[in-house]
């Protein structure tokens, strides 16, 4: 299987497979690297199993919640492995699906560890005694779990978000070290199965990438739905015994429970891949690139959570696709260039209980890169559907003063699927008007995003404003 191609892909995860699949649509020949499995970590280790299991524990909550709706049910036990099962088996079909694209292709797939070597005539990979040899290489080997110095991942007492997937029973209580995305999903999903649950976050505050107030919305829900969170309060030791993991923090105080899930982050995965042997500048972990993906060595592009930025799976999906469609513009099969990913337009949602989904600017970004902002938030108080669903939370619009929509933030049940229309609208610099002229279906949640922009564009009317 060595041999020369258009294009070597290293690493078969979201944005390597679709580099892959692109490239090969567009006429190239391709040959894609993967140690592991097609899928990488979003299929195998992240998104798809992690939000299988959220969605079994919103049936628990559904069920053990039923009496509001006059609906009365009892749980006999959460079955941890019937859980595991079925997050297992939506796997499957999705692996299924992308592996069989791939061969439908003619991708050669080539499994194995691959290096990134430099030579004279252009970048090459090599794979065990294979060199594959290629006019362009796209580094795509993703990203891991972090975890912090001096702190031992021991599999059962101490984990990570890998080992979390696999546990064979459910702690009686836990703590999760890191209040972000993958700490607050596993804290929701945890307390729904009726884990006992304390986050510990260094920052001032819950999910601190997002909006301020979406923060403060979601540090309600937790508590009320007892959820126990320490923020501003980072990590001095963490101590292990038969009695369970006793995790001392920065202000005096400690919390002890069965076990630590460690959710700091993931980190690039370059180390021992030859990239800064051949010639790649790396910082932190992370490949440097100009803004169109390509690194200081010729005729090499790295894509996904290798490069600094948002990490998630649809922005290396979003880069995969740019990268293939690059070469082909240079390679004159594409008449036009593809326009640049830009983290700012990438949607984001977390899927703890309430969901949170976000585009575009914060308040404060914006204000930094305009000066001056108008926001609106309309209450989901407001909105049928979300009173159906017995949510809290809202909608805030960020705007250009004058001028068009630059963040939207959201937070309540199902807000993740109100995500693609606050895309667009942010993506087309859409003013608020544009917007509230377009009818809303009823009783949707995407209701809840006419009316805010209704209120942003002065003629509000299920809003008090």
């Amino acid at each position: 299987m060595g041999g020369s191609y258009d294009l070597v892909v290293l690493g078969a995860g979201s944005g390597g497979y679709a580099c892959a699949l692109r490239a090969a649509q567009l006429g190239f020949s391709v040959a894609l690297v993967e140690k592991d499995k097609v899928g990488g970590t979003c299929l195998h280790r992240g998104c798809i199993p992690t939000k299988a299991i959220l969605h079994a524990a919103e049936v628990a909550d559904a069920a053990r919640d039923g009496g509001q709706f006059g609906v009365h049910a009892t749980i006999d036990k959460i079955d941890l492995a019937g859980v595991q099962a079925y997050a297992d088996s939506v796997v499957a079909r999705l692996y299924r699906g992308v592996t069989g694209l791939v061969s439908g292709r003619g991708i050669t797939m080539v499994e194995g560890e691959g290096r990134l070597a430099a030579a004279d005539d252009g970048p090459a990979v090599l794979v065990g005694d294979l060199e594959l040899r290629a006019n362009h290489v796209v580094l795509a080997t993703g990203s891991y779990p972090r975890t912090l110095s001096g702190l031992t991942i021991d599999g059962e007492q101490i984990i990570t978000s890998d080992h979390a997937l696999r546990l064979s029973q459910l702690p009686g209580s836990a703590i999760v070290l890191g209040g972000g995305v993958i700490g607050v999903e596993f804290a929701s999903a945890w307390r729904s199965f009726g884990v006992e649950v304390t986050v510990v976050e260094a920052l001032p505050r819950l999910v601190p990438a997002e909006d301020p107030a979406i923060s403060a919305a979601l540090e309600r829900a937790f508590r009320k739905r007892g959820i126990a969170f320490r923020t501003g309060s980072p990590l001095e030791s963490v101590e292990s015994s038969d009695g369970g993991v006793t995790a001392r923090l920065g202000d005096g105080s400690a919390v002890t429970a069965d076990l630590l899930l460690v959710a700091v982050g993931r980190g690039p995965l370059s180390d021992g891949l030859g990239y800064a042997e051949a010639g790649v500048e790396l910082d932190r972990g992370f490949v440097v690139t100009d803004e169109r993906l390509r690194t200081g060595v010729p005729g090499s592009y790295a894509i996904g959570d290798l490069v600094a930025g948002l990490q998630l799976a649809h922005r290396g999906f979003a880069h995969g696709i740019f990268v293939a469609e690059e070469i082909a513009h240079l390679d004159r099969r594409l008449s036009k260039p593809p326009a640049i990913v830009e983290d700012v337009a990438v949607p984001r949602v977390t899927y703890c209980d309430p969901e949170i989904a976000s585009v575009g600017l914060s308040e404060a970004a914006a204000r930094d890169a305009y000066g001056d902002v108008e926001t609106v938030t309309y209450d989901l108080g407001g909105n049928g559907r979300s009173q159906i669903l017995k949510t809290r939370g809202f909608v805030k619009l960020v705007r250009q003063p004058n001028g068009p929509v630059v963040g939207i933030h959201m937070i309540g049940a199902r807000v993740g699927e109100l995500i693609g229309e606050a895309q667009l609208i942010t993506a087309w610099d859409a003013f608020p008007s544009d917007v509230a002229t377009h009818i809303h279906a009823h009783p949707t949640q995407t209701e809840a995003l006419g009316e805010a922009h209704l209120a942003l564009a002065g003629t509000p009317f299920h809003a008090h404003v």
